[in-house]
């Protein structure tokens, strides 16, 4: 046996900072594929093919135990679940042997050769063993049958696999429900001493070669030969549907990506050069076959919006390296790479087995090479590994809410000079005439229109109720979104603009006056004005009491489309996207009546402030709170790019790359309603979607992505997303002509909502009721009671 190898140098500095390589030993016999397990305390493995030699983890002087007993080479190991008497099993095809570790040390200190009990004998081949939470059941994966044994020497057979059973687990909240994989691409649930089992057949070309079962997020994870991980959601009532399918190369690229770009942007002094990892041309493709499942707590060092008892991370072990995932957002947390380690012993795993307890930094590992006769056990310092590879402060000192006051130079701070009055009449009438100027003008016979008001006014709406109407059925809806609870608005792809009331009862009101579809649709904070932009460069502002255009802001203003425009910081002011630059407007509506001069434009706008994005990136989608004073935007560019501004200082503040595989096009942001309080930590979250890569739920403290919701298709058209006023649930659209609803707390779909005969192209929640809308394309919109 070989002493600890100590402390040696990576491109991560000092390997002692993140890993040591405790024991080493050479086996006689090739140990590629041996069976490896870690519990708290101990460390097993086969060494010589049939003896069971096991590490003391948390003492590395302590002399190794070695149980001999088999005749065979051990093909399977498995640790119990009780602290006392901690139990272990091992099986090959002569013996299964359940070993009782305190009595098995006794029997070493007296001089004496530890037995076992013998649980079952020629059962085959075996590679996988699981003892069930009290330890009396042991299920022996022998072939394509899982064999049950417990201590009364009953046996009973759960068949239905096709190919040899590689890993099984008994469910933590169900002891008598057992889940298992096969190299036939399937898994299958069944419970003890019945016969009905739920089978579910992946479609991949690759054998899964091993199982966990998370019990916090009652997620099922398997992995593949080819480095594919599927997740299966175990909530009763989802019917083991796939939540998602990663694959871990693509993860591990995109991690390597993030993590370079947060070194080059540390200041010189803090950058780490690479001086002992693999010379530019030494690195080789690599296989990332998921060798091993592990859960891993990083409650105490990744920090969550959310509740860290709905977070929940996993161990993943493979043979170029060790990977934690984190389930709740699917992302990589931290990447250890055996060849960054020069000086350790095995670069290349055959079989790998890690274990980590709650509220530990600590992790043990244990690794055997895939081209020798190595096993090796490494301590690995968690934290140190993590906060290795995660940003420094990026959006740390970030917030939605304002923590300073406007500064004296702010865009914020811009005022309107005096608006010129218009000059007094010459005062050559009388008396008696000027009483009459000041009142309203009043025709009592029907004056004839002139045509025009048709295409700047609108139809007026109307009392009772009556089925939704769109006025024309091939428009599609691209913007729907409600006001204050009384109002829906939303703009068709066949130029109109329609509001309806918000229990879609009587007839919407329809404005007019757009040459292409409209883009965007935005209430005012009082409700009383309505901002719409178009495909045809220019921006609108409709009155709601007058059902007529208040201001008009044409193309020749903009040196791009506007593609998303909102009211901003308490209808001060209206903030949009040109291109590449991110705008601010200041704007003045008259309201005097004029019924004469009714349609010369009096209201006016002037931009105050414009910045471009980093790089110069066409912005795809922006966001800013306006239900309240905020500071800071929140901006999405074509080039995967999440960029938030901060308009107090007139700057960028903070910017994350890739946060989709595609161009993002919504940012939701947490904003709540006027009828309901959050917490003021709930309104630092935001959504982003993208075509094609779900939805994932982000910290503006900490610019992280939190969690991810897959499960609606969308694969083609932007459908829409929004917060649920008491911040709790997102709902967005789908392709399959549902609206999907999810829980904060979980990565699957809560409600699935028909009804709809086309693609759900936007959705919005009610400020004022539990209720939800949903326009769709050639349709209406259709309202959701939850």
């Amino acid at each position: 046996m070989g002493e600890p190898r100590g402390i040696f140098c990576s491109a991560q500095g000092c390997v002692g900072d993140v890993i040591i390589e405790q024991r080493l030993v050479e086996s006689k016999e090739p140990a590629s594929h041996v069976p490896l397990a870690c519990s708290a305390q101990y460390c097993a493995f086969p060494v010589d093919g049939n003896v069971l030699c096991l590490w003391n983890t948390k003492d590395p002087s302590y002399q190794p135990l070695t149980l001999q007993g088999h005749h065979e080479p051990i093909t399977a190991v498995a640790f119990g679940n009780t602290v006392s008497p901690l139990l272990i099993c091992s099986a090959s095809q002569d013996y299964v042997i359940m070993w009782s570790l305190d009595e098995c040390r006794q029997k070493v200190l007296q001089g004496l050769s530890p037995r076992g009990v013998i649980m079952g004998t020629l059962l085959g081949q075996v590679l996988c063993l699981r003892l069930s939470p009290d330890d009396r059941t042991v299920a022996v994966c022998a072939g394509n049958k899982i064999l049950m044994l417990d201590i009364e020497v009953r046996r009973f057979d759960l068949e239905g696999h096709q190919g040899h059973v590689t890993a099984a687990e008994f469910c933590p909240w169900q002891t008598h429900i057992i889940i298992s994989v096969s190299e036939d691409r399937s898994f299958k649930v069944g419970a003890l001493h019945t016969t009905g089992k739920y089978s579910c057949i992946l479609s991949t070309a690759f054998p899964l070669l091993s199982l966990l079962i998370d019990a916090k997020s009652r997620q099922l994870v398997t992995g593949c030969a080819n480095g594919q991980l599927w997740i299966f959601s175990l909530v009763e009532g989802h019917h083991y549907r796939c939540v998602t399918r990663v694959s871990l190369k693509k993860k591990s690229e995109s991690f390597s990506r993030r993590v370079e770009s947060r070194l080059c942007s540390l200041p010189e002094e803090s950058q780490r050069p690479c001086t002992h990892g693999l010379e530019k041309g030494e690195e080789v493709e690599a296989s990332l076959p998921v060798l091993g499942l592990a859960p891993c707590d990083l409650s105490a060092i990744v920090s969550a919006p959310l509740s860290s008892e709905t977070t929940s991370c996993l161990w993943i072990g493979s043979s170029a390296g060790l990977f934690i995932f984190n389930l709740a957002n699917f992302e990589l947390e931290a990447v250890l790479h055996y060849r960054d380690f020069r000086s350790l012993s095995i670069h290349v795993a055959g079989s790998c087995a890690v274990m980590s307890k709650a509220n530990d930094d600590k992790a043990i590992c244990l690794l055997t090479s895939l081209f020798g006769r190595k096993i090796v056990m490494l301590e690995i310092r968690v934290a140190a590994l993590v906060r290795s590879q995660q940003g420094h402060d990026a959006g740390r000192h970030l917030s939605v809410l304002p923590r300073t006051c406007v500064g004296p130079t702010s865009p914020l701070c811009f005022t309107t000079a005096k608006e010129s009055k218009t000059p007094p009449a010459p005062q050559r009438q009388s008396a008696g005439r000027s009483t009459v100027k000041d009142q309203p003008l009043v025709f009592h016979t029907k004056v004839r229109s002139s045509g025009y008001a048709a295409h700047v006014g609108g139809h007026p709406l109307e009392q009772g109720t009556g089925t939704l109407a769109t006025g024309v059925a091939t428009d599609v809806p691209c913007c729907f979104e409600a006001g204050d609870g009384q109002w829906l608005a939303c703009g068709l792809a066949n130029h109109l603009l329609l509001v309806f009331r918000a229990d879609l009862s009587g007839t919407p009101t329809v404005f007019s006056g757009h040459d292409g579809a409209v883009s965007t649709v935005c209430w005012s904070h009082d409700s009383r004005w309505l901002l719409s932009a178009s495909q045809d460069g220019t921006l609108r502002l409709w009155s709601l009491r007058r059902a007529e255009l208040a201001l008009c802001v044409g193309k020749d203003v903009f040196s791009k489309p506007v593609r998303s425009a909102q009211f901003y910081y308490v209808d001060t002011f209206v903030l949009l996207s040109s291109g590449p630059e991110l705008q601010l407007l200041k704007y003045h509506i008259d309201t005097c009546k004029d019924e004469i001069q009714r349609y010369k434009q009096k209201s006016r706008c002037k931009r105050v402030f414009r910045l471009p994005t980093t790089g110069r990136t066409e912005i795809t989608s922006l966001s800013a709170v306006n239900d309240f004073y905020s500071y800071l935007v929140l901006t999405a560019g074509r080039n995967r790019t999440l960029e938030v501004f901060d308009l107090n200082a007139g700057r960028s503040a903070a910017m994350t790359v890739e946060v989709h595989s595609r161009p993002v096009h919504q940012i939701c942001q947490n904003k709540g309603s006027s009828f309901t309080t959050q917490q003021h930590e709930a309104y630092n979250l935001f959504a982003t979607t993208a075509s094609g890569d779900g939805i994932k739920l982000w910290d503006l403290r900490t610019l992280r992505c939190e969690r991810r919701f897959e499960g609606h298709p969308n694969h083609g058209y932007p459908c829409g997303i929004a917060f649920s006023p008491c911040g709790r649930y997102v709902a967005s659209g789908a392709e399959d002509r549902h609206a999907y609803m999810y829980d904060l707390g979980s990565s699957t779909f809560s409600h699935r909502l028909a009804g709809h005969k086309d693609t759900v192209t936007s959705v919005a929640f009610s400020p004022a009721a539990p209720q939800v809308q949903s326009p769709r394309g050639g349709e209406g919109g259709r309202l959701h009671s939850l």
